[in-house]
């Protein structure tokens, strides 16, 4: 992503809304008791707004199936499966979100927004944060193309930011790594201590990821996740221990790897 591109301008120009979904309930099921009890403070917003050029064909690799069910929803049900979870908000490209896939209100749609995307990642984020109700005090954000996220994994991010901090799931680097040139030769072998792979989802206290947005829209810069925006602000950001089952989907063969991973337990 190009940074020197962005344009805040032209995205709060760009056209966006929001599509309240139909009102039905495809499970027939009542909220139960203990979920009504639960202070539901944590927003959800899932980027699903890409093209995923990378993995070609014309469906989009959010809504191809894995596991028995498209990847999307996968990670929407997820998040509805925790009671603390006051809104999920499902960022689309714009040709979709005005009429979303059917399968996608399998959940409960109450909690449930379309909002469209923009142009960029942090154009998308923003829109969804811009639409979450004025309850949600922790901000989680993932991506559509991690479809297995697990709710331990959720856990651990929602509590660092309850804690007061942002809040990235991560893995620590295992592989040598080396830099190199143009021309493919090595030029350094750089150390791998106290490297990590980021992840999503990422979860911080809401004040502090709208002001990284605010900042980040007013300096014209964009950011290859929410993290990063919180870092350049001077915001404290942590790692909570991710998952090999997060893989991210952007090539053919990722949806194999997903189907395996997929049969594994942690």
């Amino acid at each position: 992503m190009s940074d020197a591109s962005y344009d805040p301008e032209r995205a709060l120009a760009a056209p966006r809304r929001i599509i309240p979904p139909p009102v039905i309930m495809s499970r027939g099921e009542a909220a139960s008791p203990a979920s009504m009890d639960t202070t539901r403070d944590v927003g959800v917003v899932i980027v699903a707004g890409g093209s995923g050029s990378r993995v070609g064909g014309e469906e989009l690799k959010q809504f191809r199936w894995i596991a028995g069910r498209p990847a999307l929803l996968h990670s929407v049900q997820t998040f509805m499966a925790r009671p603390d979870v006051a809104s999920v908000v499902v960022v689309l490209p714009k040709a979709y979100a005005a009429d979303p896939p059917p399968w996608l209100f399998q959940c409960d749609v109450d909690r449930l927004l379309v909002s469209v995307g923009g142009r960029e990642r942090h154009e998308s984020v923003y829109n969804g944060l811009e639409d979450l109700p004025e309850q949600v005090r922790i901000v989680v954000v993932h991506d559509a193309a991690r479809p297995l996220v697990t709710d331990d994994t959720i856990e651990r991010v929602v509590a660092a930011a309850r804690a007061g901090t942002g809040a990235v799931a991560a893995l620590p680097v295992v592989d040598t790594l080396k830099r190199v040139d143009e021309s493919g030769h090595i030029t350094e072998t750089v150390s791998r201590e106290q490297l990590w792979r980021a992840q999503t989802p990422q979860a911080f206290p809401r004040d502090m990821l709208e002001r990284a947005h605010h900042a980040a829209r007013t300096e014209r810069v964009g950011a290859t996740d929410d993290a990063g925006l919180c870092e350049r602000i001077g915001e404290p950001v942590r790692v909570v221990r991710g998952s090999e089952r997060a893989l991210k989907i952007t090539e053919e063969a990722d949806f194999a790897r997903a189907e395996a991973l997929s049969l594994l337990t942690e």
